[in-house]
């Protein structure tokens, strides 16, 4: 395992940023350990729901993590609002920096991630593969 961390700029994608590290270091698989900093948009999809809820403020990120495989990112967040009200849910596009986002990631070269669909959840979910050996 090898850890990256990341900085985010403003404007910036949360989670096609996330998706592209994979591809740009040529890895199959990392984890997300924690991620922190504010968002102007979040698009976060609730237990439940088919599609994400768009929320737009000043938002602070205070818990992000999740897996990244080739097949794409299953990111969890929660957020803060003014106020101090937090929602959180699944990572969606769209989830837009506000000032900075500060993101550890595990690099895991020695396996490969998959996203497949489980017949018992009847959802996409990750298969996890060790990679053989190179000689």
């Amino acid at each position: 395992m090898q850890t990256h961390p990341i900085r985010l700029f403003p404007g910036d994608d949360l989670r096609v940023a996330l998706e592209d590290v994979l591809s740009q270091r040529g890895l199959q698989a990392a984890f997300v350990i924690q991620g922190i900093g504010s968002l102007s948009v979040a698009q976060l999809r609730f237990a439940g729901n088919e599609d994400p809820t768009e929320l737009r403020d000043d938002l602070e990120i205070l818990t992000l993590a999740g897996s990244l495989s080739p097949d794409g990112a299953h990111l969890h967040m929660s957020v803060a609002d003014p106020r101090g009200r937090v929602l959180g849910g699944h990572v969606g596009r769209g989830c837009l920096v506000h000032t900075t986002a500060e993101i550890l990631l595990a690099l895991l070269p020695e396996h490969r991630f998959s996203r497949e669909r489980d017949p018992s959840s009847g959802f996409m979910e990750l298969v996890i593969r060790r990679k053989p050996p190179v000689e």
